[in-house]
């Protein structure tokens, strides 16, 4: 017997968590946020997160729904940092009496959250390395899992790859297929091309975009990109101010790199790009960071966004709100109630895309118009996905030839767009691919 349990990320983007069960023995698929109902908290009730509160603006995974399976968990495995993915681990791993696998980056964000919220798990916290094999103890037998290097938009992504006796199961989801990564290793192709030989029976993928006839772009264009606008903008003595995902180590070394070229003083605000850029230290993956300020607490941010204030063609100022979160700091920049004043023509940069979700959108276009009203200048987009467009996901299907898809990361307008693919490569819907949402099991 195998089934898979869709438990959460199959009806929305985000609160990702899958369950592989065997006869005797389950294995869980990262415990992630959906992070538009958190986004919607007050700002103040941000940090008093518990289980409680979160299981009831349903911001975790309800895995209530493998009751059942909590005495056969023999390991919990997290994909990587993004907290759709790792964020609820704190609050619900401890269910289950099984240690939590991640890699070294990925673990020390976990390490980073609980001290936030001033948890102890029970459960052993096991560091895997990037490409690495290891044996997880089932009731009556080994299994043997991988931990297969990825390039997405954080460091240390892993693709999990449990051998069981009806083939491998994959848990793919989050990727792109990166071959000229600013930092850290490649995609692992020839691990992915051995373990099709064993046969894969069955792949759960992010589906994000598998609707987007294209293929990702690399971080190097990324990286031109911000390149572009950094170095060749005209009015150099003006402030510039760039957002991107706190997690994105490989952007955020980009704009260091370019901030020293520019002779400015680049300080990093907000507690997410500490959060993130601490554990990319403590895991000595982010030696450029010496180069950068680090600050998040409110006094320190308000202090130097003061002495930007006063010489603003000295630093380059780095922060959260890419997305127009209310709190954030260029949202309070926006709103005009920080030290830091925008003035006519300071450079405000999105090395961003917006989420898509109504919450986002809304919040993103309130801050982004009174940018405007300030005069700012704005550069939108700076940036490339950390998702698989269609034509990447093709290519991984076709390396990987499994006998079931399950698309993954999102409801059905993310979702039926890989069916579709699917069909389209021989696979019969319901049959070698289906389409799944949150709380449902599929028997293999």
């Amino acid at each position: 017997m195998l089934k898979i349990h869709t438990v959460g990320g199959f009806s929305e983007v985000g609160k990702n968590m899958a369950v592989l069960e065997l006869d005797n023995d389950a294995f869980i698929f990262d415990e992630g946020f959906f992070l538009p109902p958190i986004v919607a908290l007050e700002e103040s009730e941000r940090s008093e997160y518990s289980e409680k509160k979160l299981r009831g603006i349903k911001a975790i995974p309800n895995d209530t729904v493998i009751e059942n399976l909590r005495n056969k968990v023999r390991a919990q495995f997290i994909g990587h940092a993004h907290l759709d993915h790792v964020g609820a681990v704190p609050f619900i791993s401890d269910r289950y009496k099984a240690p939590i696998y991640g890699t070294p980056f990925t673990m020390a964000v976990l390490d980073s959250l609980l001290r936030d919220n001033e948890i102890i798990l029970n459960n052993p916290i096991k560091t895997i390395q990037p490409n690495n094999s290891f044996y997880v103890q089932g009731k009556n037998e080994k299994y043997k899992v991988d931990f297969i290097n990825m390039t997405h938009s954080t460091l240390q992504t892993s693709f999990i790859a449990v051998h069981t006796k009806k083939g491998v199961i994959l848990y793919a989801n989050d990727f792109k297929l990166d071959d000229n990564p600013i930092l850290g290793l490649k995609p692992n192709y020839q691990k992915l091309k051995e373990i099709a030989k064993e046969g894969v029976h069955a792949l759960i993928i992010d589906s994000l975009y598998s609707g987007s006839d294209r293929k990702t772009p690399s971080e190097k264009i990324a990286r031109n990109l911000l390149e572009e606008v950094l170095l060749t903008i005209q009015n150099r003595d003006a402030g510039i101010i760039v957002t991107t995902f706190s997690s994105h180590i490989a952007r955020l070394k980009s704009i260091v790199e370019f901030g020293k070229r520019l002779n400015r003083e680049v300080v990093f605000l907000g507690r997410s790009l500490s959060k993130y850029s601490e554990a990319a230290q403590r895991t000595n993956q982010a030696p450029f960071l010496k180069d950068a300020r680090i600050l998040k607490y409110r006094r320190q941010v308000e202090k130097v966004l003061g002495q930007v204030e006063k010489n603003r063609k000295k630093y380059l100022v780095v922060c959260t709100g890419h997305q127009g979160e209310p709190g954030s700091i260029l949202e309070r920049i926006s709103r005009g109630i920080m030290p830091l004043k925008i003035n006519d023509y300071d450079n405000v940069i999105f090395s961003s895309s917006v989420i898509p979700t109504e919450i986002n959108k809304q919040q993103f276009a309130v801050m982004e118009d009174k940018l405007k009203k300030r005069k700012a200048r704005i550069f939108r987009d700076v940036h490339v996905s950390g998702h698989a467009g269609r034509e990447d996901l093709r290519d991984m299907i076709s390396l990987l030839s499994p006998q079931h898809i399950i698309p993954a990361h999102g409801g059905p307008d993310k979702t039926e767009p890989m069916m579709e693919l699917a069909s389209e490569m021989g696979y019969k819907s319901g049959k070698q691919c289906h389409l799944m949402g949150d709380g449902e099991v599929l028997e293999l």
